[in-house]
């Protein structure tokens, strides 16, 4: 009789924590944020498969605390992630800067993938200065007069940005917005204009990029924040995803047709989690369960104290 009473007690001691564990999974929702270093990985991004949005999926990766993004023109640095003002500050270490001009096609530029097209591009303040472009680079075709497409982006350019130390090593260069014999060195261009940084379609030799904070404007080029600067967006006005984190979700999709999905502890919901009603149902069944085997696990106990076995 005793080993039946301490066997029975054990099993139901086992069922009892199973099913408490199982509830309390259920109330935790499953969360996507993230670290990487010192920076904050959230909604729409994640650098978990199936975690925030689908236009940034297989997009940031965590790299010995490094983060990194990666399309298809390279793999960039992520210095900074404003979720205020939805843009991401990148780093290319082949991208010249106002020390240090470097030719040789060995910058990335910058291409997004076309279907991250309406998620992902370089902010409208954002310069980018094209270096070494041959004459036959399409920058210069197509234009009466042989007059360039160059131009100062938020008073950022190439006259100021031939002032930099760099190109002492370069040597003389040829400037100006009209060329006869060739092209200037440095070309500056907004992204909407060309729409891509392809050093190689565009027979260039390297590129510089630097943004303004605006409405912060610094005197010469040595003041200048060099790198890439890209606003990012979501479809739609985001009401999907407040619903979900507002009954306790996480916002992701669907793997394998990249649907929106609010990820609610151990099941998922393609509205929110209070609408997933047959698992709340089972969840307060499963918790009344709990309880019982808990009571009654409790008066085993006793029975076997009393009897003394």
């Amino acid at each position: 009789m005793a080993h039946i009473l301490t066997a029975f007690f054990f099993i139901a001691t086992f069922q009892t924590l199973s099913v408490l564990h199982g509830v309390y999974s259920h109330g935790n929702a499953h969360k996507c944020r993230s670290y990487c270093g010192n920076l904050t990985v959230d909604y729409p991004f994640a650098i978990q498969s199936g975690c925030g949005h689908s236009g940034y999926r297989d997009l940031l990766f965590c790299i010995n605390d490094v983060l990194m993004l990666h399309i298809s023109s390279g793999s960039y640095r992520v210095l900074d992630i404003d979720y205020a003002y939805e843009s991401l500050t990148l780093d290319d270490p082949h991208m010249s800067t106002c020390s240090s001009i470097v030719f040789g096609h060995h910058g990335n530029g910058f291409v997004v993938e076309r279907w991250r097209e309406p998620y992902l591009n370089p902010t409208a303040d954002n310069v980018f200065m094209l270096l070494g472009c041959t004459a036959e680079s399409p920058l210069f075709q197509g234009f009466p007069g042989k007059h360039l497409p160059c131009r100062n982006v938020s008073g950022m350019g190439c006259e100021e940005y031939y002032g930099c130390p760099g190109w002492d090593i370069i040597g003389p260069k040829k400037v100006g917005v009209v060329y006869g014999s060739g092209p200037p060195d440095c070309c500056a261009v907004s992204f909407e204009a060309i729409k891509a940084i392809n050093l190689t379609k565009l027979s260039c030799q390297g590129y510089s990029s630097a943004y303004s904070l605006a409405p912060l404007r610094v005197d010469g080029p040595h003041k200048w924040s060099y790198g890439i600067r890209v606003k990012y967006s979501v479809e739609g006005d985001g009401s999907f995803c407040k619903a979900c984190e507002a009954t306790g979700g996480s916002c992701g999709y669907d793997v394998n047709d990249f649907s929106s999905l609010c990820m609610c502890g151990s099941w998922n919901s393609t509205s929110n989690c209070d609408s997933v009603h047959s698992a709340s149902h089972r969840r307060t069944w499963s918790l009344m369960d709990a309880l019982t085997g808990l009571v009654g696990c409790i008066a085993i106990w006793k029975l076997s104290a009393t009897l003394g076995l």
